[in-house]
């Protein structure tokens, strides 16, 4: 059978339930359980039941639309989804999740200007929320694209000291390679023999699924899209073998 042009591969840890955590409602997590375990399409079928039986002013309605976000077909329903949380259920708790997950929407679209107009509004409209050094990545390399290399530095710090306060190893390493261009920044220190040892006995194993396999780079970009801002770490493989 002949292959498309291009392959998704997707990263996935052998324990993904962190992926869940930001619904409390369970027939949502029972709902993104099933699209983790490949059945995305019952998963989207939960979700539109719950969006059509549940009354928008029903405190799980913001939630559903943060489910139906991780799991939408396209981009634009994604944003959509996630907007609209923004604008109408801006004080539920689900606002500053929104919020981030456009920002990583509009990054990975390689929009800085949408990115960093999503990141600074989670920053100015909830200075307390949790997330704020995770949406500060992103937007620390929005505004290094944009050439605003003092704004971006400034966020990447941020992002640095919530990532080490966190505890998130990966994450810290990840921020640390763009910190290096910030004079008098911070990076993390070379592992030694023993942390490295310590840490990859203590990581996940993790392996990758490919799922998606088209001729469109299109279609890869759109995929790659939702993947993201459903938490995936996905890569493309160019298939050259014709087969």
């Amino acid at each position: 059978m002949r292959l498309g042009a291009f392959a998704i591969a997707v990263g996935l840890a052998a324990a993904p339930a962190g992926r869940l955590s930001a619904q409390t409602d369970q027939r949502l997590v029972d709902a993104l359980r099933l699209a983790q375990n490949g059945q995305v399409d019952s998963a989207r079928a939960v979700v539109r039941r719950l969006l059509a039986t549940l009354s928008p002013a029903d405190s799980a309605y913001p939630q559903a639309l943060l489910a139906g976000a991780k799991i939408a077909p396209d981009a634009p329903t994604v944003a959509t989804n996630l907007n609209r949380i923004v604008l109408e259920y801006g004080a539920s708790p689900w606002a500053d999740d929104a919020l981030l997950l456009l920002t990583q929407l509009y990054f990975a679209q390689r929009d800085p200007a949408q990115t960093i107009q999503a990141a600074e509004r989670l920053r100015r409209d909830y200075p307390a929320s949790p997330l704020r050094y995770r949406v500060a990545f992103p937007a620390a390399r929005a505004y290094f694209e944009l050439r605003n290399e003092a704004r971006g530095c400034e966020l990447i710090l941020e992002a640095l000291a919530g990532a080490g306060a966190a505890g998130e190893v990966e994450f810290t390493n990840q921020v640390s390679f763009y910190a290096a261009r910030c004079t008098g920044a911070p990076t993390a220190p070379p592992p030694t023999a023993d942390s490295a040892a310590a840490a990859a006995a203590a990581a996940p194993k993790t392996y990758a699924v490919q799922v998606l396999a088209v001729k469109s780079a299109v279609q890869v970009d759109d995929m790659l899209t939702r993947l993201r801002v459903m938490g995936f770490d996905a890569r493309v493989v160019r298939d050259t073998s014709g087969l």
